[in-house]
């Protein structure tokens, strides 16, 4: 849990939210300003356009627009990591092009939506891409989520045909870590998403790096810093504080974002807080909402 990876990153990467106005339009400068609260509380890097941002919910326009807007507000501040996600090569191309062009570190490659695809055709979409861009790249393992995703002898077949392939993210708990690491042999980093669910248990199982949620940044980072300089216990009880809000939020991705963006936008003291096509914010979510942000206090 130090600089001294493979891929050179590590760490608490939060992803940003989408916010969103009332007439349905994206709250640009809301999106923007998260990036100083990631500075403000030490995060390592920043982390945007995942399913975390709702990114298929996005319009091509509107992921241009936030991370041009990001860019410009984290100002080189911090490493910045871009999700890419098109369904095409040359989308995906397009898009790593643009987000290097305004000064991503590094990416990560989500595989086509598309069902029982061949593992040889998700190797090769992946190849195509990589051959095109200069970044170095991760890339989303994650089929629970999107239905799709490579093993780990995949993986390593991916590693082997392409140098600047360094990073996966996996939304999975401590217990893939092993044969991942063993079967890959040792030559990718791994980041874990999953909200920071089990995150110390992830971290001690050789995951260098998380990417949680941004309405639990400043104590997942708390959180790292601890267990990177040996003070478990202390970890242990800062994870504790913030469990509650990561079993209530992570029911299922839209689930996920809907609250998560209530928690953190309580947090942030946001007047009015609104969704896209998010799951029903019943009353018990709202109240829930509330007191897991008064429990976590503001950003």
């Amino acid at each position: 849990m130090t600089g001294t990876t493979r891929s050179r990153f590590f760490g608490v990467y939060p992803m940003l939210l989408a916010y969103y106005r009332a007439d349905g339009e994206l709250d640009l400068p809301a999106i923007a300003a998260q990036a100083d609260v990631l500075v403000r509380h030490g995060a390592h890097g920043c982390a945007v356009m995942g399913l975390g941002t709702e990114v298929n919910k996005l319009s091509g326009a509107e992921r241009r627009q936030i991370i041009d807007g990001v860019a410009e507000r984290l100002n080189g501040r911090l490493p910045f990591s871009v999700t890419v996600g098109e369904n095409s090569v040359a989308g995906q191309i397009e898009f790593a092009r643009a987000a290097q062009a305004v000064g991503a570190d590094w990416l990560v490659l989500q595989p086509p939506s598309v069902a029982d695809l061949p593992e040889c055709d998700v190797l090769r979409f992946f190849g195509q891409v990589a051959d095109a861009v200069d970044l170095p790249f991760g890339i989303q393992n994650a089929p629970q989520y999107l239905g799709i995703g490579l093993s780990n002898a995949g993986l390593r077949e991916l590693r082997a045909q392409h140098e600047n392939f360094r990073i996966v993210k996996i939304e999975d708990g401590p217990l893939a870590l092993p044969p991942l690491l063993e079967e890959t042999k040792g030559e990718l980093d791994v980041f874990v998403g999953r909200a920071g669910l089990e995150a110390i248990e992830v971290l001690r199982a050789g995951a260098v790096g998380l990417i949680p949620g941004f309405e639990s940044l400043d104590r997942m980072t708390e959180m790292f810093n601890c267990l990177a300089d040996g003070r478990d216990e202390d970890a242990e009880a800062v994870y504790r504080g913030v469990e509650p809000a990561l079993v209530f939020m992570l029911k299922s991705i839209n689930h996920f974002v809907t609250y998560s963006r209530e928690v953190a936008g309580r947090r942030l003291g946001h007047e009015a807080i609104h969704h896209r096509l998010g799951v029903a914010v019943t009353p018990l979510g709202i109240d829930i909402a509330q007191r897991l942000a008064h429990q976590l206090g503001p950003l």
